[in-house]
């Protein structure tokens, strides 16, 4: 029985980050769907060490090259490299010698404007991280979004922040809401990750922002950790992590069969968008279906009523219903129905949680209850929908 020799791979990612992870789990894919015999390397406990890499006596290397100190570690490295990262508006910035996957910055930034432009918004800001070498990723969205901008001869408000630490919370949190009641309204944000739009929902929920009556969010990364810490249900651009690993993966893989690949470039674009609630904004006229909506977003999942969103909006309940089917077509229920539903999905995603915890987790009166809206709303069983989130390649909402 003839045996292939195995090659030894290290992958040099921080899998605590949601794309990272994503990154390795597409070239776990490629590895499963082909005959390549690999010996991978990875840190334990998923945290990136460079010292000694350069010396490391082994076959290949795929590195995420967002963070310079990998570049700059590898640059003195013999084996061949594949590395991956966000794509460069100047050609010039990607490491020379070194074939680059890239995420195409531009395309997800484009599909998140996009998408605030077809819910009916017309002023756009963005969240960002601050300036740093490690963020180059983030500064090239940034100019995606001025280009996008100054394309239709808008004017682009971006809101840098301070980078999130125990010392600097309460600041952070400040600016942040600072700079939210300083914008005109209605407006749509883009966050240039899942994480910062979690930390702008939290401001939004502070200084009593209704999203996305006033503001709505998206963020990048599609990361399902994201989703169960934030009270929205988020919307998220979803990057084409995997397919950037199963590219570089097979990359890679000629490389060792002596395909020689120096200054490859490969960008992939975003596969959808996941929409939820954080940026699915309707035009409100009555403040009466805005403030209620803003209370049914935060406790629908506790089993609100409609009595009790008519008691917080200060109004009988046979008003509030004739203000929301004037505005919006549908009974306070619906809309709190609606929430739930969105929740429900948010959290089928994950995979952690079982489905008999997800319904009692998001409002419903039973399990049996939740089968039925999902029949009913979206056509199949939410063990159907868990099953197809969980193994689709595809978004569920493009």
């Amino acid at each position: 029985m003839n045996t292939t020799k195995a090659h030894r791979i290290a992958l040099l990612f921080n899998a605590n980050k949601s794309f990272d992870r994503e990154v390795i789990a597409g070239i776990g894919a490629y590895l499963g769907s082909t005959r390549s015999a690999w010996d991978l390397f990875l840190e334990e406990d998923f945290r990136l060490r460079l010292s000694g890499i350069e010396h490391w006596q082994g076959d290949g290397i795929i590195a995420d090259f967002d963070d310079p100190a990998v570049a700059e570690a590898l640059s003195r490295c013999k084996a061949p490299v594949v590395a991956v990262g966000g794509s460069y508006a100047d050609e010039a910035q990607y490491p020379q010698g070194v074939p680059y996957v890239a995420t195409d910055n531009y395309k997800l930034i484009k599909l998140a404007r996009d998408h605030l432009i077809d819910v009916g918004l017309h002023r756009f800001a963005m969240f960002s991280l601050p300036q740093a070498q490690e963020n180059r990723w983030a500064q090239e969205r940034e100019n995606a979004f001025l280009s996008l901008m100054q394309e239709d001869q808008m004017e682009a408000e971006i809101f840098r922040g301070c980078e999130t630490c125990a010392s600097s919370w309460d600041e952070s949190v400040q600016g942040q809401i600072d700079w939210l009641r300083s914008l005109p309204k209605p407006i749509g944000i883009i966050a240039v990750t899942d994480a910062r739009a979690r930390q702008l929902l939290q401001a939004c929920t502070i200084a009593g922002v209704e999203v996305p009556e006033q503001v709505a969010i998206i963020g990048i990364d599609n990361d399902p950790m994201v989703r169960l810490l934030t009270r929205i249900p988020l919307s998220s651009v979803i990057q084409g992590a995997q397919e950037m690993g199963r590219t570089a993966a097979h990359l890679l893989d000629q490389m060792l069969h002596g395909v020689r690949l120096s200054n490859t470039r490969i960008q992939v674009p975003p596969s959808g968008i996941n929409v939820f609630a954080s940026s699915q904004h309707q035009p409100v006229r009555h403040p009466h279906v805005m403030r209620a909506r803003h209370f049914i977003r935060q406790y629908a999942c506790q089993g609100i009523k409609t009595h009790q969103v008519a008691e917080y909006v200060g109004v009988s309940r046979s008003s509030l219903e004739a203000y929301f089917r004037q505005e919006l077509g549908c009974s306070v229920h619906d809309v709190i129905l609606r929430f739930k539903l969105d929740a429900a999905r948010a959290a089928l995603e994950s995979g952690e949680r079982s489905i008999a915890d997800v319904a009692l987790g998001c409002g419903f009166t039973s399990t049996q209850y939740m089968h039925l809206v999902f029949k009913r709303e979206l056509g199949c069983t939410p063990r159907a929908y868990r099953d197809r989130a969980l193994g689709a390649e595809q978004p569920l909402c493009a």
